[in-house]
This record gives structure tokens, sequence and C-alpha cells, in this order.
């Protein structure tokens, strides 16, 4: 259980636990089989009310409301992110790049769930408002992008 909410270990990394994280969630990304969009969002919800549990336990286990360690709530956000990506290199990095700025500054809504949302869906939400905040900016670059 810990394993997971600490990333296979890349949240104990010293140097930016979110962004090792998330570097492993890319991995992952890359390794999962093909999904229709149905399947895949499915995969999101599984994986997204899974890492409320892992990690409310995790943190209960630990002793610290949001440890820096939890990184599962940074693989549901990136694979938010990458939610009906076009296909391509390009899309990945800008996707990894996007949210990290986002799960960073926080902007609105992602700060409220940072500080008002307790237990596991807190630390997972502020994480998957990142995640579709992102998506919805790759999406509009997708379609400018299509549309020029």
């Amino acid at each position: 259980m810990h394993l997971l909410s600490f990333g296979f270990g890349s949240g104990l990394s010293p140097w930016a636990p979110g962004t090792c994280g998330t570097a492993v969630a890319v991995i992952i990304y890359l390794l999962l089989p093909s999904m229709s969009w149905p399947v895949y969002l499915g995969f999101i919800l599984l994986t997204f009310l899974l890492g409320i549990w892992l990690c409310h336990r995790t943190a209960l286990a630990v002793g610290i409301h949001d440890p820096g360690g939890i990184v599962w709530d940074e693989f549901v956000g990136l694979w938010i992110t990458l939610f009906l990506v076009p296909d391509g290199w390009m899309w990945i990095v800008l996707g990894f790049f996007l949210f990290r700025l986002l799960d960073i500054l926080k902007p609105w809504p992602v700060k409220w769930a940072d500080t008002q949302v307790e237990g596991g869906l807190g630390i997972m939400l502020d994480d998957v408002l990142a995640g579709i905040m992102a998506a919805l900016c790759i999406q509009a670059l997708a379609v400018l992008l299509v549309v020029t």
C-alpha cells in the first residue's frame, strides 16, 4: 500500500519528489496498453478512488496530513492531464510541464482544495484539479493548432 502511495519509491527522492513522481507516472503512462477513452476514463476513476484510500492510510501511518513523499496523487493528476492528449512526444512533455506548473503554483481552485479538503480526498483533489486544468489547456491548444 505505501509502496504505491510513495510512487514505487519516487516520492522518497530528496530532490523534488513531486516532479520525480510525475516522471514515473509518465513512464507508467507510456507502458499502459492502448485504451478507448471510456476505458481510460474508468482507469482514471479507479486510480482516483484507490488514491483516496491509499493516501489517507499512508498519511495516517506517517502522522502527517499531506506528506511530500506521497506521489500517487501526482500519478493520477498526470494521467488526467494526458486524457485524450494528441499523439506525439511534444504533447506528453507539454502535459508533464503544464501539470507540474499548475501543481506547484496552485491557482484557484487547486489552492482551495489543497487547504480546505482533508484526508485522502484532500491529498488527491488538488492534483486532480491541476490535471483537469492542464488537460483543458492542452485540448484548447490542440484545437487552436488544428484550426490555424
